[in-house]
């Protein structure tokens, strides 16, 4: 299984990559490394202002291939699949009121 870790520095970049229309939540994670839907990635995760970073099982749901429209960055869209640090609970009470925000996503 392959392992990406992030680190979230800003509230922006996590409202960027987060993807709350997936039930359970899920990252986009910017990079060109290739791919494929249903493959299983380990994220661990550090969100800002957090000194702990957070282990999650997810499932690539999503690619965005280099040269996207819009000047997307390439990257894979992972939805959490075994979250037992309730990451999605976690990014949601961070971003709070930005959810609702229409500013741009690097997914949908």
């Amino acid at each position: 299984m392959n392992e990406i870790a992030l680190d979230f520095t800003e509230l922006k970049e996590l409202y960027r990559c987060y993807m709350p229309f997936l039930k359970h939540g899920g990252l986009f994670v910017p990079g060109s490394l290739t791919y494929r839907i249903g493959q299983s990635i380990s994220l661990t995760v550090t969100l800002p202002d957090e000194k702990q970073a957070v282990r999650v099982i997810g499932q690539v749901v999503w690619l965005t291939p280099q040269g996207a429209q819009s000047a997307t960055p390439s990257g894979i869209g992972v939805a959490f699949v075994d979250d037992k640090f309730q990451l999605q609970e976690k990014i949601e009470k961070l971003l709070g009121a930005m959810l609702d925000s229409s500013e741009p996503r690097y997914s949908l």
